[in-house]
């Protein structure tokens, strides 16, 4: 039997986001933020198929995190898991979904899904009650944290010391201000209920990272107001400078909007 789990993050940015999982009893999504047939495509790219699945964790009600989840719940009888006000938010947006499919999974707690615990955990974000995830098996974990203005000391010690990261790189703060959105958009990005910069993504990393961390993945990049290569640059220069570990102690990732990364194991 196999320890730990397999994961991959299907799609991560502005457009859409899905991350996938699997231990040997359950394989699970987190969000569906992009069509079911798209969503099927990419599990495809890592030998998988949606009527495989289990469930869905749901991190809010924005459009790149739920676009798909309605069609693929009731096509492949899939379990959502969201919390109260998260349900409120999006239940009109999804269409009909079988009320035994409805579950709530309140921010805060644990859950045990079959041989998978998960810690459900609260962010700062301008949606209803916005709560992101850390997956646990054999005394391994993942924590995925995107979609926030900013992470507290309170917040970094919950997810501290996990075996890989998911975390927001979303924006460099002068292409932002730079850029064409308006001024209201950008405030709104900028705020503490917004999303995290180059910089405030690796410095969540600085304080949540520990001996046992091997992997970070840079997630929730904008198209408009960022680049692969400068977020990466970023978060290597950064933790370098702390006098961590990159590219010996742990690898940095990157993700896409619309391809797989391959299927990796911890």
């Amino acid at each position: 039997m196999r320890t730990g789990f397999q994961y991959s993050i299907l799609a991560s940015g502005s457009s859409g986001n899905s991350f996938y999982l699997e231990t040997d009893k359950k394989k699970i999504l987190v969000d569906a933020g992009l069509s079911g047939k798209k969503i099927t495509s990419l599990l495809a790219e890592i030998g998988r198929k949606p009527e495989d699945l289990d469930a869905i964790f749901v991190t809010h009600e924005h459009s790149d995190h739920i676009h798909g989840i309605g069609v693929l719940a009731r096509k492949y009888h899939l379990d959502i898991y969201a919390n109260e006000a998260t349900w409120q938010a999006m239940d009109a947006k999804l269409g009909k979904i079988d009320v035994a499919q409805k579950h709530i999974f309140e921010r805060g707690k644990v859950l045990t899904f079959g041989d998978l615990d998960v810690e459900s955990f609260g962010v700062s974000h301008d949606a209803a009650d916005p709560q992101f995830y850390r997956f646990m098996k054999d005394d391994k974990s993942f924590v995925i944290l995107t979609d926030t203005g900013y992470v507290s000391d309170r917040l970094a010690g919950i997810v501290e010391n996990a075996d890989a990261y998911l975390i927001e790189s979303n924006h460099d703060v002068e292409i932002l201000r730079a850029g064409s959105y308006s001024w209201s958009l950008k405030q709104r990005i900028l705020s503490d209920k917004g999303h995290l910069c180059n910089e405030d993504g690796a410095d969540a990393m600085i304080r949540t990272l520990g001996n046992r961390t091997k992997k970070i993945y840079l997630g929730h990049l904008s198209k408009e107001n960022n680049i692969k290569e400068l977020a990466h640059m970023t978060m290597v220069n950064e933790l370098a400078q702390a006098d961590l570990g990159v590219g010996v102690d742990f690898q940095i990732y990157d993700t896409s909007p619309d391809s797989a990364t391959p299927l990796a194991e911890i």
